[in-house]
């Protein structure tokens, strides 16, 4: 069989699609197991200091467990990385705001990894799931 070189391109980009959301969906998932382990008595903390309702703290749970499940699976995977997108302004806005325009001891950028997440999840949201993904191609908010 004679593939074309447009499905080659094509199935490259769902692959690279595949990696970044699995990358970002499990990276994130990691730091929302954590906040199971310890609670979000910090985030509360940091959400009364700003004068914003401290139940607002629980949206970590779907910014960081649903969302990136979503992810990783590929079902509504744009607007789960749009929450992931937003859980990272927050993130920025309550706890990294001081390093925002800094340099690390490396000389990289403060809030790389911050910042990775953040556009990474973009990325994601404007790109779609691709077809290696339980909602497919034509899936709603793939």
């Amino acid at each position: 069989m004679n593939r074309s070189p447009n499905a080659a391109l094509s199935a490259s980009s769902d692959a690279g699609k595949l990696v970044l959301r699995v990358a970002l969906g499990l990276l994130i998932l990691l730091h929302g197991i954590a906040k199971v382990k310890g609670g979000v008595g910090p985030i509360e903390v940091m959400l009364g200091k700003m004068n914003l309702p401290a139940a607002l703290a629980y949206g970590v749970y779907i910014g960081e467990l649903l969302a990136p499940i979503l992810l990783i699976v590929g079902v509504w995977t744009r607007l789960a990385a749009l929450i992931v997108f937003v859980n990272m302004l927050f993130a920025v806005a309550l706890a990294h705001m001081g390093q925002l325009f800094t340099l690390g001891p490396q000389g990289g950028w403060a809030l790389e990894l911050q910042g990775m997440f953040l556009f990474g999840a973009l990325a994601v949201a404007l790109l779609g799931a691709g077809r290696y993904s339980v909602g497919g191609l034509g899936g709603r908010f793939n």
